[in-house]
């Protein structure tokens, strides 16, 4: 199985080899990505024969090379489910930017960012070793950075990544640091024997936070959406679908090393996730273009996935081994979820955007017709995160409510009332987010072309062989794991089996075809039946129309004037534009958007064929044409960060006055800092 992993690890290193040595006529821009796809593919496998049940685990001895201890890749049930789930995505991603690449003139690097982020998710996923995590977890924040700098006219996005992926990085480090002293091994599993007090306590609130930067958690969110939409558009579902997971997992083996948490930061994580699904939601409503729109679902889903984490917490603060597994499950279901349908959005998004040679929902409107493959990959992902049946959005997010639901079961008043708040929070953004994607699929996919948006012909390439292939891995096996999602909840208990007993998930399933939120007599669901019945209802209606309707009427179409509110002389679009139609949600969510509204004056020649400005509403009820701007404001940016650029910005001028340029200045200040170091660690030791 060794040979497996290096293999996979060596064509990752092939794929960056061919992005920076390939050139002049012979050059392939689909080859590292094929390279990386099929190199994903063996870790895929790998996963895979992990969780069938090899043993010993399979890995790949490193030896004590890096000079902090043995270290190895080790490949147990929770590695393997994770390396299942990210890299059998990852095959499909790595197509779908084949199919991206081959249709434009890509420049030389993005597949070497690409593959750098690739192995070190892997990396990250499987080494038993704090030193090796902790160097893996900076590999992937430069790719990050790398894959936000690739366009150049977009320094900031890049720096905000960087920024953000150091404070992670510096979390991680001291998370890491503190058990390493005290148990004197950078082994990951000599944690187990760290014990109960201040030092656990603060070991596990820094891990929380480093990886909840890397998810994108209230408030440390900022940075992802402008990292997603600087990043090359078919690059974007590698980002948020693949390389988001490393997060993810290491939530899920915090809990598996540390074991009980501190009860406030279970509580806290509960009602901070809650708050970022609802926040995240929020201004995906709003937003006016795609990319954005699909960068601020993914905080949504970070919260989501993070409110079912933080219910497994709180059930294992309390010993309710039942509580602990529904969250997990819930949590777990939803991060596949979210893996499939963001890849779908993204990757469609892309050869959206690259048709109309815009992002802006205005603009979009209709762009779908032209591209069939696209449009079916992003309508598809956009009624997963919906939550919609017969989806895995629907049954994760069944999971995730009925969780949240049984707050009845605990002990103590506060943790009630945080599981009551926070189910509260969730199911008001599982209406928005229907909201949220109804809007793009109805205006982008089934909406008619902008009429003020030239129509270019040819038609550009719709995702190409490769990204069609992987659109339907992704799409196939999206919709295929709701109906089959018994058998997935089987091989999730399998990988989580050192946190959970298998027989405690195992609960999950009342019957072959049946699940439950692991409580008896509760709640039941049958994903699998879905898929039957409502096809068959679907098949009754249309017969029953057919058979009921005059001859022909049933299929007539008929056509009358549109609407427009029942007043005369009301001139524009016979439709919703994407502004109008997000315009009420603006309203309702004012609280949490802070909306600004002007009116604005005008020209005369914007009524004509020329295109308008973006939520234009032009009205015959006064002289002149009127427009009416508005914005949303980031409240997390504004009343956080914001006020904190005086201060730092002072201590950065602070901070210069030390560069003296002397050497001997420089190396007193490394002394310096080294001593107090050193002198934290051995106190706290």
């Amino acid at each position: 199985m060794s040979s497996v992993i290096v293999t996979g690890l060596l064509l990752y290193a092939a794929a960056a080899a061919a992005d920076l040595l390939a050139g002049g006529r012979w050059r392939l821009p689909t080859l590292p990505y094929l390279l990386c796809a099929t190199g994903s593919g063996f870790l895929a496998a790998a996963g895979a024969t992990a969780l069938h049940g090899s043993s010993p685990p399979p890995g790949l001895d490193l030896g004590a090379w890096l000079g902090f201890g043995t270290c190895s890749l080790q490949v147990d049930h929770l590695t393997a489910l994770f390396w299942l789930l990210t890299f059998v995505v990852a095959v499909a991603a790595c197509l779908t930017a084949a199919g991206w690449a081959h249709s434009r003139a890509t420049p030389r690097g993005p597949a070497t960012y690409s593959a750098l982020l690739l192995a070190a998710t892997a990396v990250v996923q499987s080494t038993d070793n704090a030193f090796l995590l902790l160097l893996a977890w900076e590999a992937l924040t430069l790719a990050f950075y790398f894959l936000a700098a690739t366009n150049t006219r977009r320094a900031g996005p890049a720096l905000v990544t960087l920024g953000f992926g150091k404070v992670s990085g510096a979390a991680l480090l001291l998370g890491l640091l503190l058990p390493v002293a005290h148990t004197g091994s950078f082994a990951l599993a000599s944690f187990t024997h760290l014990p109960p007090g201040p030092v656990r306590s603060a070991t596990w609130a820094l891990l929380v936070l480093a990886f909840a930067v890397k998810v994108g958690l209230a408030p440390v969110q900022v940075w992802l959406p402008r990292g997603y939409a600087a990043a090359p558009s078919g690059l974007r579902p590698l980002m948020s679908g693949v390389a988001v997971n490393a997060g993810f997992y290491g939530l899920w083996r915090t809990l598996d090393l540390l074991g009980r948490p501190p009860t406030w930061l279970a509580l806290t994580l509960l009602i901070v996730a809650s708050l970022t699904a609802l926040l995240g939601i929020a201004h995906a409503a709003v937003q006016g273009r795609l990319e954005r729109v699909i960068a601020y679902s993914s905080v949504e889903n970070a919260g989501l996935i993070c409110t079912g984490y933080a219910v497994a917490l709180v059930g294992t603060c309390v010993d309710n081994a039942h509580l602990t597994a529904v969250g997990l499950i819930a949590a777990t279901l939803q991060t596949i979820a979210h893996a499939i349908a963001k890849t779908l959005l993204f990757a469609g998004a892309s050869a959206l955007e690259t048709d109309a040679r815009t992002g802006d929902l205005e603009r979009l409107r209709g762009t779908a017709r032209r591209l069939p493959w696209a449009g079916t990959g992003v309508a598809i992902g956009a009624i997963t995160l919906a939550g919609l049946p017969p989806t895995a959005g629907f049954v994760s997010e069944w999971f995730l409510l009925e969780s949240l639901m049984q707050q009845f079961r605990l002990p103590h008043i506060p943790y009630a009332i945080a599981l009551a708040a926070a189910g509260a929070l969730i199911a008001l953004t599982a209406g928005f987010a229907s909201v949220t994607f109804v809007r793009i699929v109805g205006l982008i996919l089934l909406g008619p072309r902008n009429q003020h948006v030239e129509q270019r012909a040819p038609r550009a390439a719709d995702l190409g062989v490769t990204g069609r292939t992987g659109m339907l891995i992704l799409a196939i096996g999206g919709l295929a794991l709701a109906a089959l999602t018994p058998l997935e909840i089987r091989v999730i208990a399998v990988g989580l089996d050192t946190i959970v007993p298998t027989t405690v998930t195992d609960s999950a399933l009342k019957s072959p075809w049946i699940v439950q939120p692991v409580f008896d007599e509760f709640s039941i669901l049958s994903p699998t039946w879905l898929w039957i019945t409502m096809p068959l209802l679907l098949l009754a209606v249309v017969l029953i129309l057919l058979l009921g309707a005059s001859r022909g009427t049933a299929t007539r179409v008929r056509r009358t004037p549109a609407w427009r509110s029942a007043s005369g002389g009301v001139h524009g679009d016979d439709q919703y534009t994407p502004f109008g139609y997000a315009n009420p949600t603006r309203r309702v969510l004012a609280s949490v958007l802070r909306p600004r509204t002007a009116t604005l004056s005008l020209p005369a020649e914007s009524s004509g064929s020329a295109p308008r400005p973006r939520a234009a509403a032009p009205t015959t009820a006064t002289s002149g044409p009127i427009g009416y701007s508005s914005d949303v404001v980031e409240i997390v940016e504004t009343y956080l960060y914001r006020p904190l650029q005086r201060p730092l910005r002072a201590v950065v001028a602070a901070a210069k006055r030390l560069q003296s340029g002397r050497l001997d200045a420089y190396l007193t200040y490394m002394l310096i800092v080294l001593v107090a170091v050193l002198a934290v660690v051995a106190g706290m030791a």
